[in-house]
């Protein structure tokens, strides 16, 4: 997810998508808006999102089919969702929803603190996630490549198997030997 990444909040009503925005601006995030389904997959597509706001019930392209389209797509599979419903609680929906792996399905109307708490977390964690996973790729080309001798570059820069670990400060004193100073 770039640096630059952002909220996008989806709902076909204006006055719910400046509340939602209204909620959600304390916490100094990008928000992005959009009205509907077709508009949302666009933005999610053009890789900026890094957590979806979504209304279920849209013209046209509802939420539900926008998060099967995205749990298709490798790019936008892992992006979580915030399902908004007003419209009551539903077994059906909740199923389908969480069989789609939204991160979570709420009822209008939305209480402004547990929404924040909730996207707080879900883009926290998402960044931090994506993060690791940048890092791991790193490594993973750091212990791939080689130097200009030929030697993987992951053999040049461990040490011989064989080399002597120095004891550090503090070991062996829980098994009653003294601690010496090799300097």
């Amino acid at each position: 997810m770039p640096s630059d990444a952002k909220i996008l909040i989806v709902d076909d009503h204006e006055d719910t998508l400046y509340a939602l925005e209204s909620a959600l601006a304390p916490l100094g995030y990008r928000l992005g808006r959009a009205t509907s389904g077709d508009e949302a997959l666009k933005q999610v597509l053009r890789g900026q999102v890094g957590l979806l706001l979504l209304d279920v019930r849209m013209p046209g392209v509802s939420g539900l089919d926008v998060v099967r389209y995205m749990r298709r797509v490798e790019q936008t599979q892992h992006i979580p969702v915030v399902l908004l419903t007003g419209f009551g609680p539903d077994n059906e929906l909740t199923s389908a929803a969480f069989g789609l792996g939204v991160a979570d399905l709420v009822m209008k109307p939305i209480d402004p603190w547990a929404l924040r708490t909730k996207v707080r977390y879900l883009f926290d964690t998402h960044r931090r996630h994506l993060a690791l996973e940048h890092e791991v790729r790193e490594l993973r080309a750091l212990v791939k490549g080689q130097g200009e001798d030929g030697e993987p570059a992951a053999r040049r820069a461990l040490p011989h198997p064989d080399a002597r670990v120095p004891v550090q400060r503090g070991e062996g004193a829980h098994t009653g030997e003294l601690e010496q100073d090799r300097t």
